[in-house]
């Protein structure tokens, strides 16, 4: 028990320490599979291939043990100062943004955003780590208990960066956020160990990101053009490089692929945190960082480019026009 307690005293601290800069936050949800098998799941057409995802909504609203367990889940991480996000209030900040994107379209082809319902609910919801949760509550004569597998995963990435999972003891608990309790709580210190050196990472190191840099096909220009800088020239995808070299974590990023019309950049690490002109400090995301970028290129070479988000952790720089 003291073991136990020194353990959630320390991981608390922790957490104060980094939320003096930015508090990493979480949001519970349903794993695909609690979902799916339960028939909480819509299909959609996705660039003309259907696809099936969870309903988180319908899961919500059907499935009441569901519901008491994430309140409980989410209970037990906001006792031990991590900052959690609801998942049915962002579903209905959700409602309301489908009704806006739906009358968004390109300004060049007026063609409609391409954008699944997780890529929507990560973006929306803007949490750092996803706390995947599967359970099922079982019976042994008149008791039941709770088998679960609960998976943290970086929510820019959708690596995992934390797990555990396990079965209760038998209880004659009726309530089914009790019987998680008494299943996870002993497992939490492992778990949150996990999530804290995932955060330890992140601050020191920077958030991971994946940027695609594009040419539009009717602008004259490409990544293979030369540009003057300095007293130099130097082909464009040149100057893109130089610049994530000075703008990311110590420089760390992977040009994994690129031609003439197109850069793929993996593993790039951008800062947590900036200071903006005005000496405050500003949360850093993917957009924000790439727009960045846009600016510079406009600013310097006068350059025109549009910014595509795909999801939280992806984001399309496509050079030529807007």
């Amino acid at each position: 028990m003291k073991r136990t307690i020194l353990s959630i005293l320390i991981l608390s601290c922790s957490v104060v320490l980094f939320g003096q800069a930015k508090k990493p936050t979480i949001m519970v949800i349903p794993s695909d599979q609690y979902c799916l098998s339960r028939g909480y799941k819509l299909t959609f057409q996705n660039q003309g291939a259907s696809q099936t995802l969870p309903d988180y909504k319908v899961a919500m609203q059907s499935d009441p043990d569901l519901r008491l367990v994430i309140t409980k889940m989410g209970q037990i991480m906001a006792d031990r100062g991590f900052p959690l996000k609801d998942l049915e209030t962002e579903l209905k900040n959700i409602s309301q943004e489908n009704a806006e994107s739906s009358l968004l379209t390109s300004t060049s082809s007026s063609a409609p955003l391409a954008e699944t319902p997780i890529d929507v609910l990560k973006r929306t919801a803007k949490a750092d780590i996803i706390l995947d949760l599967d359970f099922e509550i079982k019976r042994q004569g008149p008791e039941r208990y709770i088998v679960f597998n609960l998976k943290g995963l970086d929510a820019y990435t959708a690596k995992q960066v934390s797990g555990v999972a396990g079965a209760g003891k038998p209880s004659t608990a009726a309530v089914p956020e009790l019987l998680l309790e008494e299943a996870v709580i002993s497992q939490m210190d492992n778990f949150n160990a996990g999530l804290m050196r995932h955060f330890e990472d992140m601050f020191k190191n920077g958030r991971e990101v994946k940027i695609q840099v594009k040419v539009w096909s009717s602008w004259e220009s490409n990544l293979e053009t030369e540009f003057t800088v300095g007293a130099e020239q130097k082909e464009l995808t040149t100057i893109i490089e130089d610049w994530f070299a000075e703008n990311t974590v110590s420089g760390r990023f992977n040009l994994s692929d690129g031609t003439e019309t197109f850069m793929k950049l993996e593993q790039v690490r951008i800062p947590v945190m900036k200071t903006d002109a005005n000496g405050r400090e500003r949360a850093v995301d993917t957009r924000a960082f790439v727009n960045d970028l846009k600016k510079n290129l406009t600013d310097k070479f006068k350059i025109t480019s549009k910014l595509y988000l795909r999801g939280l952790g992806e984001a399309w720089l496509i050079l030529g026009e807007k």
